[in-house]
Parts: structure tokens; sequence; C-alpha cells
């Protein structure tokens, strides 16, 4: 991905699905019942802010003044992550499903960030996109082991 334009956008975009994880983890924790399920969401959401911010900094593009004005517009409600979120509001607020929701999200994100980086040959972009992917990995491995304690069998 040689042409700037195409870098800002792909840049753009995983700000925005960081900042999409963010609101996810921070809604649902809040509706979570179980103390160590919550922490995690809230540990994720904070998490998932600074992987935005690290695209923020990469971000030379127009229409975000400032990254605190970025993080405090609305959710964007038309994302898998708050579609996923209105599933799970809409179950009661069954944690099983919140978990089971971070699990495949995840995951997803984690692919898509590592496809995103071997298409990118600015080296310093490249790995910014890398260590969010690995973060990203531990993430799931940490919801993974929650579910496991609560529910006692991964999810299929």
């Amino acid at each position: 991905m040689t042409d700037r334009s195409d870098l800002q956008k792909a840049i753009r975009e995983s700000m925005q699905t960081e900042k999409d994880a963010m609101d996810y983890y921070h809604h649902a924790g809040e509706r979570l019942t179980d103390p160590r399920a919550k922490d995690i969401f809230k540990l994720l959401a904070r998490e998932e802010r600074q992987h935005a911010f690290s695209f923020f900094v990469l971000y030379h593009g127009e229409g975000i003044p400032s990254f605190e004005s970025f993080i405090e517009t609305p959710p964007n409600t038309a994302s898998e992550w708050w579609k996923s979120l209105e599933v799970f509001l809409s179950s009661g607020c069954d944690e099983r499903l919140a978990l089971e929701t971070a699990l495949k999200l995840e995951e997803f994100l984690e692919k898509r960030l590592r496809q995103t980086a071997e298409s990118i040959d600015v080296p310093e972009v490249r790995a910014i996109y890398l260590a969010n992917a690995n973060s990203t990995h531990k993430h799931h491995e940490l919801i993974a082991e929650r579910y496991q304690a609560l529910f006692q069998a991964p999810p299929s």
C-alpha cells in the first residue's frame, strides 16, 4: 500500500474499529454481573482506546481535530461491534453471549489487523498494526480464560 490516501483511509478505518470495540466493552461491561468479567471488559475498553490512539498518531487526514474529540463522538451504530451490543442488550444481558461475541469479534479483528499489516510497506506503520494484532490476540486469550472459568467449556 504505497498510495498515501489509501494508507490514511486504512488508518482512519482502523482507528474507528478500535473505538467501536472500546464502545462495545464500555457499554457491555456496565451491564455484566460477574465482577471479573466486568473488570476484564473495563480493561479491554481502556486498551482499545490505547489502540485507537496508536492509529490516531499515524493519521494525518482531515476531519479529526483531536483524539479526545474523536473518542467523545457518539458510538458508530452501523458497526458490527454496536450491532453485537444491541443483540447482547436484547438478550437480557446474557454474559455468555457477551463473552462469545467478544471472542468472535477479537478473532476477526486480529485477522484484519494482520492482513492490513501485510499490505503496508511503511515499516513504522506496519509495526503499529502488528503490535495491535498481538495485543488483540491477548484480548482473545483473556476473554477465553474467563469464558472457560464461567462456563467450563470453550465456545463452539
